[in-house]
């Protein structure tokens, strides 16, 4: 997996403050400071739907205990993460605010940008997590409705959130999540949007809707991402199903016939996961079902190149979520981190860098000081016109969440 050495990703930041208190999910931003009582109402409610969008409720006994905790002993912590998501520094290849969190507590942070896909990445580790072992990390990073499934079957350590006094700062309406009450085994990393995006030379006309990605002059040059809950959820949206809404068996299964075509006819090059950025980057893609904050960070350092849009017909919300695994022996540690990184001037800097929804409030007007420039920015700070766009996947039982994963798995192949 590449390092996240080209550029920037996005955030969202503290607007959200004062519309999460009215409600109850080194470069760049996000969207607009929403103003008045409805653009709050707007916002909490936006933020609300990332944290509860696409989980699934219900937990059990974990199936082992938890490991041994050596931080007093042994000052690391092992932080895997997805790429492009933290700030780094090209010059000195490393990680700014890692390396002034080692100077301010003494703890060695091993970071690893190894997660490409929620699915993929729990299939590489679920055997070691089901027998309470070390996955050789302290931190990973998991979108709403994985960290669901990892708490539901006992793969993590409940926190200890007198160690994670910040958590004070965490967003009112990302407090609340009906996958993880109390907050007590998961915290926001950041949120962010799912839509299309595409190669401005390939494409010059521009794109507004999924369906403009099935025109036959772009055949083998679309990638679609491998989280159904996005590929599936836009096209959804686009046959006129609100994916956050109860639907069934015949929405899903109209939309992934969709999938299962433009498959099959060699429309779509690849189903992927974050590394369909390098594939833009060299050509082999010309349009994509992607994350807003990878394309304007690959359009950093890429002389803007791309273009970002929710369709016409909406874009998907989603948040990811840090969380200790059973057997990690560093959880102290972890816990000083994760009260690190929920400083308001250190979310600032991240979200400076990762262009995505920060999650801890008191970070916008750290960011007014670090780059006034990205305070107004439409992208970190989202408007009540983007907001109307966007909708969270619905939680799914346990029963559907197996069900339609293994239906998606069998028509992408994998």
């Amino acid at each position: 997996m590449t390092r996240a050495q080209d550029l920037p990703r996005d955030p969202l930041i503290r607007a959200l403050v004062q519309l999460a208190r009215t409600s109850q999910r080194e470069a760049i931003s996000r969207r607009t400071v929403l103003t008045g009582a409805a653009g709050m109402a707007g916002m909490a409610a936006f933020l609300a739907a990332c944290g509860t969008g696409g989980g699934t409720t219900g937990t059990t006994k974990p199936s082992a205990s938890a490991a041994k905790d050596v931080s007093a002993t042994d000052k690391n912590v092992f932080f895997a993460n997805w790429t492009l998501y933290l700030d780094y520094d090209d010059k000195t290849q490393k990680y700014p605010t890692l390396e002034a969190f080692k100077k301010k507590t003494g703890i060695t942070a091993h970071y690893a940008e190894d997660i490409d896909g929620n699915e993929t990445y729990f299939g590489k580790v679920q055997g070691q997590l089901a027998n309470g072992q070390d996955i050789g990390q302290d931190i990973v990073v998991f979108t709403d409705w994985m960290a669901a499934r990892m708490i539901r079957l006992g793969y993590t350590q409940e926190l200890d959130l007198t160690k994670i006094p910040n958590e004070k700062n965490l967003l009112e309406p990302l407090k609340k999540v009906d996958f993880d009450p109390g907050r007590k085994h998961s915290l926001t990393w950041q949120s962010g949007l799912s839509g299309v995006a595409w190669a401005k030379d390939k494409v010059p006309a521009g794109m507004k809707s999924v369906s403009d990605l099935w025109d036959p002059k772009y055949k083998g040059r679309i990638e679609v991402l491998d989280e159904f809950r996005d590929t599936i959820g836009l096209i959804m949206l686009e046959q006129g199903v609100d994916p956050a809404s109860k639907w069934g068996d015949n929405e899903f299964h109209a939309a992934l016939d969709v999938l299962d075509k433009q498959i099959k006819s060699g429309q779509i090059r690849q189903v992927k996961g974050n590394s369909y950025k390098e594939d833009l980057i060299s050509g082999d893609a010309f349009a994509v079902i992607g994350w807003s904050g990878d394309i304007t960070q690959i359009n950093f350092e890429n002389n803007d190149r791309w273009t970002f849009a929710l369709p016409d017909a909406g874009g998907m919300l989603w948040s990811d979520n840090m969380q200790v695994p059973i057997g990690a022996t560093h959880k102290a540690n972890a816990e000083t981190l994760m009260n690190y990184y929920y400083d308001p001037v250190v979310a600032a800097q991240v979200a400076a860098y990762v262009n995505y929804i920060c999650p801890v409030q008191g970070a916008k007007e750290a960011m007014a000081k670090i780059d006034p420039s990205l305070v107004d920015n439409t992208l970190i700070f989202p408007d009540e016109a983007l907001l109307a766009k966007t909708h969270p996947f619905r939680s799914l039982t346990p029963a559907e969440e197996t069900k339609y994963n293994k239906d998606f798995l069998t028509v992408v192949g994998a």
